[in-house]
């Protein structure tokens, strides 16, 4: 099942974006690439709390599929 994402409402986007940041920055700790900063970083950037707590739950996520601690 395909789904076209770019139908979806603003804040699903937004959900997806920060998705992928979270993947992406989670890549970054795992092979050394961007030390914790770069985590910190990235949440000093997202003002709204609702966001920054699903960008928190997205990091945890991907931290246990790539078996980052």
């Amino acid at each position: 099942m395909s789904h076209n994402l770019s139908q979806l409402p603003p804040s699903e986007k937004n959900r997806v974006e920060l998705d992928k940041q979270a993947s992406f920055v989670v890549w970054q700790l795992k092979e050394a690439k961007a030390g914790p900063e770069a985590l910190r970083e990235q949440l000093e950037k997202i003002t709204d709390e609702t966001e920054k707590a699903w960008f928190e739950q997205c990091v945890d996520k991907y931290k246990k599929m790539m078996g980052v601690m």
